[in-house]
């Protein structure tokens, strides 16, 4: 029985990973960061499940070191820490999504990642949590053509 991080996200959902499996990797969150991923799913994951009632799993949370670097993700990713998780919502256009985690919630980083105007369901959201009162409010949208500061149609 897998151990409930908020009333509708599992730790076995926040350490899934399909790279993991097939690539023989433990990709078990060590206990010291459990409160880090919980905090992420009571802070980020859970709001958005209440919000819009709609089911949904994160395509990536925690990852360790070595998963971490079988992406091709930096060492210093908030997922290797369990601050951070990756997502999406069916149905929901992720600019839409990241949208409203910017105008409702308290996090850390926020990033709009290969979104595409034209396919409004294209890429996903990263979304991280520190603390109240460590967290940056960074927004940023990243794209084949670099990262920009914010989300798509904003002043800045």
């Amino acid at each position: 029985m897998s151990t409930n991080l908020s009333k509708n996200f599992t730790l076995d959902e926040f350490e899934f990973s399909s790279t993991a499996q097939r690539k023989d990797i433990d990709n078990s969150l060590p206990q010291d960061l459990l409160p880090a991923a919980s905090r992420v799913a009571t802070q980020i994951m859970q709001p958005v499940r209440d919000k819009y009632e709609i089911a949904f799993s994160p395509t990536s949370g925690y990852r360790c070191i070595d998963l971490n670097r079988m992406i091709g993700s930096k060492d210093s990713s908030q997922h290797v820490k369990a601050e951070a998780v990756d997502f999406t919502v069916p149905g929901l256009p992720n600019l839409y999504l990241a949208q409203w985690i910017k105008d409702n919630l308290n996090f850390d980083q926020l990033i709009l990642e290969f979104w595409d105007e034209e396919k409004p369901n294209k890429g996903w959201v990263h979304c991280s949590y520190k603390s109240s009162s460590e967290n940056r409010y960074q927004v940023l949208t990243v794209s084949k053509s670099g990262t920009g500061l914010g989300l798509p149609f904003e002043d800045h």
